[in-house]
Order: structure tokens, then C-alpha cells, then sequence
């Protein structure tokens, strides 16, 4: 025992004329002493643990902490000498555990209104005080965990995953993709499940909706219902209908345009996500977490894991504390986007690699613009989440990166032909760096010096070739810079100017180039050229 509600209360571990049975009786006064009927259940308890990473907190140390918990909890306020009678236990190193009673020695009932969340706001200042791991508290935008029993189901019945879970996931997919209520319940009959819709007495109006699994019955063998606010609370019927609250229509788009048009929604995205206020940003998070789940659900299905995977981790990010507001600029164009990726979701454009990649690196892109901004708005545990988004689209581009490198060296191509798109001059140029490249902070900078090399009539695919060949990279912090280094003394020593014109963006796949590709003395890997310290470009790597 590390700690009690009073000084002089004996320990039982330590005291020979004490037993475990007497601290009960102890702790158990108060409520005996409670007029009329002693209440059936009077035990309040607490746990309270460090990470494994976290340093060891001495007796004292622990002992601060239950009787600061106590103090917060309203169990035993400082300087009260009526509080609750409480006892904390040091079980392991790294936890306590902290029993109550909920009868205060003055027969008066404690205030526990509010406990755990006043627990948890002291919990981060000692997280502070004593160089732990900072948590974050809760913020109720969590979804619904399943139940220990809903566990223990799916685990007796050999599935995957809990009734719950699935039943989230279809859900979300369903609001994620429809056009309207009428279309957002077919979708959920056309998946399977079971679906039955409340009746306002009022008006006639459905005012909410349950689902179920198919054969998931209880002991009574009753069909097991999930109403959608128990699911997450932004599934239920009010927070699904504000999807198509404001009207998107669906543009007519092009097959082989399908990818290049939602990159370039994404790229106005991630510089307009949150720019109008708070009640804005939380509702252009709402939007992008929808893109996520429709394409990882329409993605080519080399990425579809990968994609399912990032779209789970923002699930969090998606859901901002507060109000939203429905008609910002970044909200509209991922509304828009959506509905162009379920409409074309059977279209060949589906199939173009090259150009799903420059889609996938912009997606990145508007999800860092997410992360930076909860961080702004102090939003840690959905912030966290969008950071985690990153490894699997990271893993996405990757699947792709090399799916383009195999692509581009399996098609004929002719001495004439135009340049290709850029993702793909680094796909066949450094296969082995293409995923870290595209997904470098450097990389804008090295597109521009790759569209110049183009505009100049000098083939991209060889310089860049040339220069990564001339030293290694894998112990380069960025590899985006060190190719920029390169390229840049590189093109000092054959007078090319790598300046960044009005034509910097990316070429189009097909283009011709303003010259036909001039050979240029060392722009080939082994041609025995040595320009110079100067072409080479810096000698430390970053």
C-alpha cells in the first residue's frame, strides 16, 4: 500500500496484527454508517499505469499521483477532512490501483460528476511534470469499440473481425459513395446486410436506421441490430444525410482523364483544406476522409489493401471536434471528386498507372494538409492519425512506383518519342529511390529541373540516370535534394539552363518536345566523361 485517505491507516503487507479483511472493514465504515439501506454497489476503483517505455516512479511518486486522482475524481477533496476512505495498491511497477468507497464520512453523497474526464486532464499534466509518454484525452469523436463479448463472438465463430467492425466499414462505404438516402440504402441491401429504418410518429419521416449481419443472432437467436450513431457517431442518419446536404452533381469526365482530373482537385485541396475557419476545415476533413474509403474501394487492386489500410487510420482524422460547416471550396471539390470516382468506376481509366500515381502523391499530399492542420487547431488524437495515414499510402505509391518502372520497361518505345510524364522519368531512372523521390519535400523542386531538361530538347530519363549513377544514395537523408545537386552541377558543366519557366509543370504523356533529344557528352551512365567537381554536384550527402 503506497497510499491512504489517512496517515495512520495500517497496511496489511506490513503489519502483523492487520489482515486484508480488516482494511475492508475500514474503507466500509462510511457506507455502514449511511441511514436507511446500505447501497448494493459502493466500490469505486481506479487503475493507473505508465508505458513500458516510461521511467519507474517511486512509492512517493505514486502516492502523489492517487491522492491528486482522488482529489480530482471528488472521492477526497484536498483539505477535506469528510471525504470518501480510499486506498491505493502498488501491484507492479509500472501501475497502481486505487479503491474508494462512495459513501463520504459525513453521510453526504461524493460529487463524481465528470470524474474520469477530470482524471485525465490531471493525468497530462503529470504525463509533463515527470517525463512520460503524453497521451491525449478523449474528445468523443471516437468510433464505437466493440464489446469484450462481441470479441469473443467473432473469435468462437473463427472471423476476422467483430460484427461491429464490419458493419462500420460497410456502413461508411455505403455514406461515403451515395448520391442521395434512396441510393445510400440501396447500397446498404445490395451488400447484404439487414436493414430496417425508424418511422417518425410525427411526420411520416425515417429519423434513423439499424443494421445487421446476416446470421449474427444472440442466445434468444434474435437478429443482433446496430443503430448507425452506435457504430461511429458521424454514421448516424443526420450526419449521413449532411453528405448530400449541399447538391454535386457528377461531371462528365473523360475515361483516360479520370486520374488527372481528381490530382488536379486535390492539388487546389491541400492549399485551400481549413483556410475559411475552424467549422470549415472540420468539414473538408469529413470530405477527404470520404475520398479515402471510395478510393480504396475503387483503386486498382494492387493498392486496394494498402489503400484500405490509410483509409481505417484517418477514419479518426475525419471526425474534428465541434461543428462543421458544408459548403466550403475544399469540401465541395472532394464532394466532387467522389461522385466523379463512383461514376467512372468501371471505366479503362482505372488502368492508367502512371497517371494513378501522380493521384496518389497529390492524396498524400492533401492528407499532410490535414495533419498540419488539427495540429493547428490542437487536435492531437486526430492529427496522430492523419500522420498514420501516411505509411500506407506511402506503401500504395510504392506498389505503383514499381508497377510504372515495369510498365515503362516493357513498352516499345522510339528515339522519337516525347518525353514521358515526370513520375514516370524517375520510375525508369532510379527504380530503386522513385518512391522515396515523389514523396520527398524536394521533389517539386526536382520536377522543375526534369520539365527544364524536357523544354531543352535533353532527354530526363538519361541525365537523371547519369547523375544517380555517379555515387550512391542510399545514405542520403534525401535523396529528392541530393539528385537537385546533382542535376544542377550537371547542368552548369553543359551550359543547360535548369530555370524554371512558365512551362514547368509536368509534360503530358504523348507530348512532342519543342527539340527533338540532343545527345550530350556524359549524360549516358559509363560514358567516361568527367566534367568536374562541379557536375557532380555537392560531395556530402543530406
Amino acid at each position: 500500500m503506497v497510499a491512504a485517505w489517512a496517515p495512520w491507516v495500517p497496511d496489511p503487507a506490513r503489519s502483523a496484527n492487520t489482515t486484508v479483511g480488516d482494511l475492508g472493514l475500514l474503507l466500509d465504515a462510511p457506507v455502514h454508517a449511511l441511514p436507511g439501506n446500505v447501497p448494493a454497489e459502493h466500490v469505486y476503483h481506479v487503475a493507473v499505469r505508465t508505458a513500458p517505455e516510461d521511467p519507474l516512479l517511486t512509492d512517493g511518486q505514486w502516492a502523489e499521483a492517487a491522492a491528486t486522482m482522488m482529489n480530482a475524481a471528488g472521492i477526497a477533496p484536498h483539505g477535506d477532512p469528510w471525504g470518501c476512505r480510499w486506498v491505493a495498491v502498488r501491484h507492479a511497477d509500472d501501475h497502481i490501483h486505487i479503491v474508494a468507497t462512495k459513501a463520504r464520512q459525513d453521510g453526504i453523497q461524493p460529487n463524481l460528476r465528470q470524474d474520469i474526464v477530470r482524471m485525465q486532464r490531471l493525468a497530462r499534466q503529470l504525463e509533463t511534470r515527470w517525463n512520460l509518454r503524453p497521451l491525449t484525452s478523449g474528445d468523443r469523436t471516437a468510433k464505437r469499440w466493440p464489446t469484450t463479448g462481441e470479441t469473443r463472438k467473432a473469435s468462437r465463430r473463427h472471423l476476422p473481425e467483430s460484427a461491429r467492425d464490419q458493419l462500420e466499414r460497410t456502413v461508411r462505404t455505403a455514406a461515403a459513395s451515395a448520391a442521395g438516402e434512396d441510393d445510400f440504402f440501396a447500397r446498404l441491401r445490395s451488400s447484404g446486410l439487414r436493414v430496417t429504418q425508424r418511422v417518425g410518429a410525427q411526420n411520416n419521416a425515417f429519423t434513423g436506421y439499424a443494421v445487421a449481419l446476416p446470421g449474427d443472432r444472440d442466445r434468444g437467436d434474435r437478429a443482433v441490430w446496430f443503430a448507425g450513431s452506435s457504430l461511429a457517431y458521424d454514421l448516424s442518419l443526420p450526419r449521413v444525410r449532411e453528405r448530400w446536404q449541399v447538391p454535386i452533381p457528377a461531371p462528365e469526365i473523360p475515361p483516360d482523364m479520370l486520374w488527372q482530373t481528381l490530382e488536379l482537385n486535390l492539388d487546389v485541396v491541400s492549399g485551400r483544406l481549413g483556410a475559411d475557419g475552424p467549422r470549415q476545415g472540420a468539414g473538408d476533413v469529413a470530405a477527404l476522409g470520404d475520398l479515402l474509403v471510395v478510393v480504396a474501394e475503387n483503386a486498382p487492386s494492387l493498392t486496394g489493401p494498402a489503400l484500405r489500410a490509410s483509409a481505417a487510420e484517418f477514419e479518426r482524422a475525419a471526425r474534428a471536434p465541434g461543428h462543421r460547416d458544408l459548403d466550403g471550396e475544399a469540401r465541395l471539390l472532394l464532394r466532387s471528386s467522389v461522385r466523379i470516382l463512383v461514376s467512372a468506376a468501371e471505366s479503362s481509366g482505372r488502368n492508367d498507372t502512371v497517371a494513378f500515381l501522380g493521384f496518389l502523391l497529390a492524396l498524400a499530399t492533401a492528407v499532410k494538409a490535414a495533419q498540419l492542420w488539427h495540429e493547428e487547431q490542437g487536435y492531437r488524437l486526430q492529427a496522430g492519425a492523419a500522420a498514420r495515414t501516411g505509411r500506407p499510402l506511402r506503401e500504395a505509391v510504392e506498389l505503383v512506383t514499381g508497377a510504372s518502372s515495369v510498365g515503362a520497361g516493357t513498352r516499345p518505345r522510339t528515339s522519337g518519342a516525347g518525353p514521358s510524364p515526370l513520375a514516370e522519368v524517375v520510375a525508369r531512372a532510379v527504380p530503386a529511390h522513385a518512391s522515396a523521390v515523389l514523396l520527398d519535400p524536394a521533389w517539386p523542386a526536382l520536377r522543375e529541373r526534369l520539365s527544364a531538361l524536357g523544354r531543352h530538347g535533353v532527354s530526363p530519363v538519361s541525365v537523371l540516370a547519369a547523375v544517380a549513377a555517379r555515387r550512391e544514395l542510399r545514405s542520403a537523408e534525401s535523396v529528392a535534394q541530393v539528385l537537385v545537386w546533382r542535376l544542377d552541377g550537371w547542368a552548369a558543366a553543359h551550359s543547360v539552363p535548369l530555370d524554371a519557366g512558365p512551362a514547368a509543370a509536368a509534360p503530358q504523356a504523348g507530348a512532342a518536345p519543342a527539340h527533338p533529344p540532343r545527345a550530350i557528352p556524359g549524360s549516358t551512365v559509363g560514358a567516361g566523361h568527367s566534367p568536374g567537381r562541379g557536375a557532380d554536384g555537392p560531395t556530402r550527402s543530406r
